[in-house]
């Protein structure tokens, strides 16, 4: 098949994409800056935020994976033009995951003593529990918000999510600003200060989505009148069966990358705080591979709607080249910038860390590399991901992302993370190892099942 069967669906494929994009990259960057602020404080105070959050990305894991299950739900409906199947998804998937949200609050907050167990830093721990304690409740209305995000993307109006999701980043900036350093009067919080930002941030981008979505025709009937608590046992298991497993998808995939923030942890608070770095810039790219895995999701639920496999794969397929040559652009700039971008990050004034700060800047330039390398691998798994979610398929993509970060990944961290090995680097070619692997057998995955449903259609 000619290659413009393919790049013709760029366009599209970018309309749906790029609002995702920069919702979720103004979301990255509110914390790329929350992580400068802190980076000001010291490198205890970054190390220390890398850790409590290391709780909630894995807390915020499983709620964004288990919201995902609307979306598919929500694109086939509304290929379908069924709006009683449409709603029914909505609103039972809302209901459980405002339940999810309640309960991995719960959890965050109550395993926060495990800290005390993971040989991490004293003076790490000891500023991480207070800022826990508060960003722990901002995952009841993070949780909530998904579930208006994904049926919002589900009926292609992907604009509305960013909407919300950049209003939320500048209150959650300029509250940070003014906590955390205590300007114009406000009290002086330090690292819990950027907790009440991100509290009252994810607070305002619920009632703002919810607010747009109710003014706009196309989803105006789904957000208004709904009876939360009148249940069909049959939709909550057809949600939990897509959610479940999804959740757990990338639940493999954040825990990877938490417990490279622990296994940082016991190399030191520079490795940690190095650690925190590299994370954060590379967490920024892969925000745009995700807009293109939801498009895949959006696109793939829309066509397995119509029962039309052929226009699927050749629709997936050209996510997928889009992605990947995206990917090879974010490869050569951490590749050429990895001495500099560490640099914006740290304070070369204060003459007293001096030593710590060049340390960090030292480490984390070498897990840049490693960053730039995996671009591509990253980009291709989570954009299958997404195509097997839109057909509804997610139990063998759940095993398939246990094997690779866990059976692959985490044991080549855990031997060349060690000191005596290539500490923060090693740590890395694990995730570069379970990345490729998660990779490659989606693919595999896809691959098979296209081929599959078009012969037997």
């Amino acid at each position: 098949m000619q290659l413009k069967n393919y790049t013709k669906e760029f366009k599209y494929n970018w309309q749906l994409a790029a609002p995702v994009m920069l919702g979720m990259l103004g979301h990255t960057f509110v914390s790329f800056i929350d992580n400068i602020m802190v980076g000001q404080l010291g490198t205890a105070e970054l190390a220390a935020v890398s850790l409590g959050n290391s709780f909630m990305f894995v807390a915020m894991s499983l709620g964004i994976g288990f919201s995902t299950a609307i979306t598919p739900l929500i694109a086939e409906a509304d290929s379908e033009e069924d709006f009683d199947k449409g709603k029914l998804a909505f609103k039972h998937g809302l209901f459980l995951c405002s339940v999810l949200g309640v309960l991995l609050f719960l959890i965050v907050f109550f395993a926060k003593p495990l800290m005390y167990l993971m040989d991490q830093p004293n003076e790490v721990v000891k500023l991480a529990m207070p800022y826990l304690d508060f960003v722990a409740v901002s995952l009841i209305p993070l949780v909530v918000f998904q579930g208006f995000k994904q049926f919002s993307d589900g009926l292609s109006l992907t604009r509305y999510p960013m909407y919300a999701t950049l209003m939320g980043n500048i209150v959650n900036v300029v509250l940070n600003y003014l906590l955390i350093f205590g300007k114009l009067g406000f009290p002086e919080l330090g690292i819990v200060g950027a907790a009440y930002g991100t509290l009252a941030s994810r607070l305002i981008m619920v009632w703002f989505l919810w607010w747009v979505l109710k003014r706009k025709e196309k989803s105006r009937d789904f957000v208004t009148h709904i009876k939360i608590f009148v249940l069909e046992n049959r939709v909550l298991k057809k949600i939990l069966n897509l959610g479940a497993p999804s959740a757990m998808q990338m639940f493999f995939e954040v825990a990877i990358f938490t417990v490279a923030i622990w296994l940082s942890g016991l190399l030191g608070k520079n490795p940690q705080a190095a650690n925190q770095i590299a994370l954060n810039l590379s967490s920024m790219t892969f925000m745009v591979a995700t807009g293109l895995s939801v498009a895949a999701m959006i696109r793939v639920g829309n066509q397995k709607g119509l029962q039309n496999f052929k226009d699927l794969r050749r629709i997936a397929y050209s996510i997928f080249l889009q992605g990947v040559i995206l990917a090879f652009g974010f490869a050569l700039f951490f590749f050429s910038l990895h001495n500099h971008l560490p640099k914006l990050y740290m304070d070369f004034d204060d003459v007293k860390n001096l030593a710590d700060n060049t340390e960090v800047i030292k480490i984390a330039s070498n897990l840049l590399i490693a960053a730039a390398i995996f671009q591509i691998s990253d980009s291709v798994q989570v954009i299958f991901l997404g195509a097997l979610r839109g057909l509804q398929d997610v139990k063998i993509p759940t095993l398939i992302t246990f094997v690779s970060y866990w059976i692959i990944g985490f044991p080549v961290s855990w031997f060349l993370g060690k000191e005596d090995a290539y500490g923060s680097f090693g740590i890395w070619l694990g995730l570069l190892a379970g990345l490729s692997s998660a990779a490659i057998l989606l693919y595999i995955r896809f691959n098979f099942l296209t081929k599959k449903l078009i012969l037997s259609n």
